[in-house]
């Protein structure tokens, strides 16, 4: 991989400060239709928008690519299509700023994940920052359980949202170094969204009929988050670690917590903001080494 033309972190700061709009633009969508349809055409359109190009000049790298390459990027499509579906229906049913601190735990998930699949020893500030992470994830979820069971699923869907983005950027490390980024994401992210239609198509959830309003919010959530923001952070996965990168989009929780109480007037709670503490304290011990 040749050098970049600018700084990998300048490209990181780009990154998290577009994916820091996703939730007050997935908020503004789902009052008007259901989670899952929001996830499918977030990368519905991203997809569509970015084929013209990838079509018309990555060809002959997809060509290059072993059937064990394609293989990964498909996996990497359908741990993309988990986070979003996940993580985007526990914004409808827990506030912006646990669900962004939950999701934000993908680094430790890596962590674990290289111990077990790639037979890689966790480190000592692995050891002791899970468990600083992980009575973090607890104290949010105990200052959530007092306003319904609700909150708790949402919590735990952020969780499950943080295992597919864990995954998502473990196979994008590897396949970056191969691969240009459009030849990279245009697969991945067009893989992500024919899952999450049928997932949607599949639930019962209606795929068109939206007002005008709605599908401003969905190609604003398609251009600026997913497009500028996720494109950068996959641009920076081909000259920086994966854990690195997760590590760096611990900002998006201070920045989607931040518009969600200036946009949304939805202040984070003393608990929550406690709980968001430990759990980004816990990751940055965790992936020290790696920065």
């Amino acid at each position: 991989m040749s050098s970049p033309r600018f700084p990998p972190v300048a490209g990181l700061l780009v990154g998290i400060t577009a994916a820091s709009t996703a939730a007050i633009f997935i908020r503004q969508a789902q009052t008007a239709i259901p989670s899952l349809a929001v996830a499918a055409w977030r990368l519905a359109l991203a997809s569509l928008l970015l084929a013209p190009f990838a079509l018309a000049t990555r060809r002959a790298e997809w060509r290059q690519l072993t059937r064990q390459e394609w293989l990964l990027a498909l996996v990497s499509g359908v741990m993309l299509a988990l986070h979003f579906a996940a993580w985007i229906s526990s914004l409808a049913l827990t506030t912006v700023a646990a669900s962004v601190s939950l999701v934000a735990t993908s680094p430790l998930f890596i962590g674990v994940l290289s111990h077990f699949v790639l037979k890689e020893r966790l480190t000592r500030q692995m050891l002791i920052g899970l468990p600083l992470a992980l009575v973090g994830t607890v104290v949010v979820a105990w200052g959530d359980a007092g306003q319904g069971t609700h909150r708790l699923t949402g919590d735990l869907l952020a969780l499950l949202g943080a295992v597919g983005a864990a995954g998502y950027f473990l196979i994008g490390r590897r396949l970056r170094g191969r691969l240009s980024l459009l030849a990279y994401i245009f697969p991945v992210y067009g893989t992500a969204a024919v899952v999450l239609m049928a997932l949607a198509a599949f639930s019962g959830a209606p795929l068109g009929g939206y007002g005008g309003s709605t599908w401003l919010w969905l190609l604003l959530l398609a251009l600026i988050p997913q497009i500028v923001g996720h494109s950068s952070l996959n641009w920076a996965l081909a000259y920086l670690p994966a854990t690195y990168v997760a590590v760096v989009t611990l900002g998006e929780p201070i920045g989607s917590s931040t518009l969600a109480w200036l946009l949304l007037h939805e202040p984070p709670t003393v608990v929550t903001v406690a709980g968001a503490a430990l759990i980004l304290g816990g990751i940055v011990v965790a992936t020290r080494t790696s920065a």
